[in-house]
């Protein structure tokens, strides 16, 4: 099988590099494409903004679209933040994104990461303390999973130096994101997360393989 991972930045395709293959299993292909943020779904299925500014959820319409068009192109896996949406009404709208598409893929999934992809670093704490070894215990165990909370600002003050507040005023958040990307996914157990919302990724792709069996896609 092949799938086509679209991730929200490139602190997200960094992890989805050493995260696919523990998903997908050897035997599979895939290809990452990174935007430059989540931004929101376009109302009558017509991007506000220009293409070449790749905001995810905007050009969302045409990405199905341009799939769909594409034979063999494989499993469309989109993973966003669901930042401080509603699960299931955010999930209802980009269901019905995708009905709206004049030309869809056939097999299409969205992985939501709740509240931020963060939550899934957390979900495996003895990752990020392989990765981080002076890692903040006291905050790394008061996070509750896949809570509203300010995922990445936690993370923030439980490994990095100065915590939220200091890595703001350096305004380098993006590539301290990148960094935890390259530093605490290598040492992620896919079948040991605690974030629901991870496992729900996990469950979709499973699922989808076991369905397609014996098969080429």
């Amino acid at each position: 099988m092949h799938f086509e991972f679209l991730v929200e930045d490139a602190s997200g395709k960094k992890a989805m590099e050493v995260l696919a293959p523990k998903l997908l299993g050897d035997t599979d292909t895939f290809r990452i494409f990174p935007y430059k943020g989540n931004g929101h779904l376009p109302k009558g299925l017509k991007p506000k903004t220009d293409a070449r500014k790749r905001i995810l959820l905007d050009q969302l319409p045409k990405l199905i679209n341009g799939y769909g068009r594409t034979p063999d192109c494989g499993v469309i896996v989109i993973i966003c933040d669901l930042d401080s949406r509603d699960y299931m009404a955010f999930m209802a709208q980009l269901e019905s994104l995708l009905n709206s598409c004049t030309k869809k893929p056939k097999d299409t999934l969205f992985c939501l990461a709740v509240e931020e992809f963060e939550a899934w670093y957390l979900g495996d704490l003895a990752a990020i303390r392989k990765a981080y070894p002076n890692a903040k215990e006291y905050i790394l165990n008061r996070y509750e999973n896949d809570s509203i909370c300010g995922t990445w600002e936690l993370l923030a003050d439980a490994i990095y130096k100065g915590g939220r507040i200091e890595l703001s005023k350096k305004g380098q958040v993006g590539v301290e994101k990148y960094a935890w990307a390259e530093k605490i996914s290598p040492f992620m157990d896919v079948s040991k997360n605690a974030s629901p919302s991870f496992n729900e990724m996990r469950k979709q792709l499973h699922s989808l393989k076991s369905k397609y069996k014996g098969a080429s896609l």
